[in-house]
């Protein structure tokens, strides 16, 4: 082959290596996220992101702690109440969505099941534990009545008294989460309907469990993949009604599962919590890696659960009282239940000299969000909240005795789930290594076709200069006429055909 064709090829070839790759740079992230987009849509031909989406296969606990009170006779005395944590008491949640119904808006709706599985095996003791909590049939019920005529309140009082039911129970972990027989529970349901949450059992969990979280209707991202996940509507509403403004009552974000892709650090993540009543939102804190996966971390702002006074547009959420807590009373039967971070984290200091035995740390108690900024899908999430009750004395309701006023925490929980497992298998294998695949590939393209160019440039330049190495040089003769200049001839630079042959320094072949 002749060697300028071969090098005019060579440097085709490079040339068009070196124009692929860099194609590649501006076009390989464009077809990523396109196949990202793609992959995301809730569509039941998505089989892989679609199951996840329904069953949920990823594992998920709520693991509990339970605030047994160690003075209780003293705290119906009025000294400050003492706590002991107790727990965890761990139970694997099952979730999965059900009536799954897609609309011609690009929606689907569902109803989201959930149940809930004792594990021993991580917790520390077990369901037939015994805890000292407040009773909120007695406690919560007084600060309810508190402003009832005075005779109505000592009939409450004695009502108490009949049922036997004292300001604490002392009862075994099982029951209080998924409910115990109670007659008076029987007398107000039969006498009193609609006063309770629940027509049945009286347990802090009882309502949770092999129940549905309501009628979700959440866009696909078929039209637009900005909406992907976020909520159209809850049990048929677009907007909330137990708050005093139109922005606390708005319902914002996702289901709280996953959100739409692409987030940037500016990106906030919202949700809304049938649990908690309303909308909540989470901020950037910082980058993260996971398994070798990216991440981003949001956590909850201190404003979350600030008072309207600490931050004017929670102004809503209230009546409210010291910042860091939330007044769920409107969609708890007007129970004085309050909801915070655990042990107070992030809430007024004050809170923390009414009971002994808190310590919140950022660690333990702070929630967070772990999430793929691509994708928008949560690698890890930790959401842990605590449940208060408010109690005070109240006249003519001698179970109250001389109660200090007081937020009385009674437990709190966290609930996880994390990717593991082959999931996060296939979910680092296509969404982590192909696309840094990509990213080599262009760069090794580009890289190869200049390492062609140059060994082709070099290669020519070589030639070169070894031709005009032998080539005869003509000079002037001053004027006489052309003369050559001949090289001598050594045995070094002697052409082949000679070489093979003795010869002296005269070019005489001996």
């Amino acid at each position: 082959m002749n060697k300028s064709k071969l090098a005019i090829g060579l440097l085709v070839v490079g040339t068009l290596t070196v124009v692929f790759g860099t194609v590649l740079v501006f076009v390989g992230p464009i077809i990523i996220d396109n196949q990202i987009v793609k992959n995301l849509v809730i569509d039941p031909k998505n089989e892989m992101s679609y199951t996840m989406w329904k069953d949920v296969p990823v594992p998920f606990f709520m693991t509990v702690y339970f605030f047994n009170v160690l003075n209780p006779t003293e705290v119906l005395a009025g000294e400050k109440p003492m706590v002991e944590q107790r727990g965890p008491y761990v139970y694997r949640k099952h979730i999965q969505k059900r009536n799954i119904t897609f609309h011609p808006n690009h929606t689907v709706s569902y109803l989201e099941y959930r149940s809930y599985f004792f594990e021993p095996s991580m917790s520390v003791g077990n369901e037939s534990d015994v805890v000292t909590i407040p009773n909120m049939l007695v406690l919560g019920a007084a600060v309810m009545m508190e402003n009832l005529p005075f005779a109505v309140r000592l009939m409450i009082s004695t009502t108490f008294k009949t049922f036997k039911e004292g300001p604490f129970l002392t009862k075994s972990v099982g029951k209080l989460m998924w409910g115990y027989d109670s007659k008076l529970v029987d007398f107000l349901n039969k006498w009193l309907p609609g006063m309770l949450p629940s027509t049945g059992k009286f347990g802090l969990f009882a309502e949770f469990n092999n129940s549905n979280t309501g009628l979700f209707t959440i866009h696909t991202g078929k039209d637009d993949i900005r909406l992907i996940h976020k909520v159209d509507s809850w049990n048929g509403l677009t907007k909330l009604t137990n708050w005093k403004t139109p922005q606390c009552n708005m319902i914002n974000g996702t289901a709280g599962q996953m959100w739409p892709p692409f987030i940037t650090k500016e990106s906030t993540l919202p949700f809304y919590s049938p649990d908690a009543c309303r909308s909540l939102e989470m901020v950037y804190q910082r980058e993260g890696i996971m398994e070798g996966i990216p991440l981003y971390r949001y956590v909850a702002p201190k404003t979350l659960f600030a008072n309207g006074s600490d931050y004017a547009p929670n102004e809503g959420f209230c009546p409210c009282r010291q910042s860091g807590l939330l007044n769920v009373s409107s969609c708890r039967s007007n129970s004085p239940v309050f909801i915070s971070h655990p042990h107070f984290y992030n809430a007024d200091p004050v809170l923390l000299d009414y009971v002994q035995g808190l310590q919140p740390t950022e660690d333990q108690h702070g929630l967070f969000i772990d999430i793929h900024p691509e994708t928008g899908v949560p690698l890890n999430v930790s959401i842990r909240l605590q449940l208060n009750l408010y109690m005070k004395k109240v006249s003519g309701i001698t179970e109250t005795g001389k109660i200090s006023e007081v937020m009385m925490p009674m437990m709190w929980f966290e609930e996880n789930g994390y990717i593991d497992g082959e999931i996060l298998t296939t979910f680092h294998t296509n969404l982590v290594l192909l696309p840094m695949v990509m990213v080599y590939m262009q760069y090794c393209f580009i890289v190869l076709g200049l390492a062609t160019i140059l060994g082709v440039v070099l290669l020519y330049y070589r030639n070169k200069a070894s031709l005009k190495k032998y080539q005869p040089t003509v000079i002037q003769n001053h004027g006489v006429g052309p003369h050559v200049k001949l090289f001598p001839i050594t045995p070094e630079n002697m052409p082949l055909s000679y070489q093979s042959e003795e010869c002296d320094g005269n070019m005489n072949i001996k």
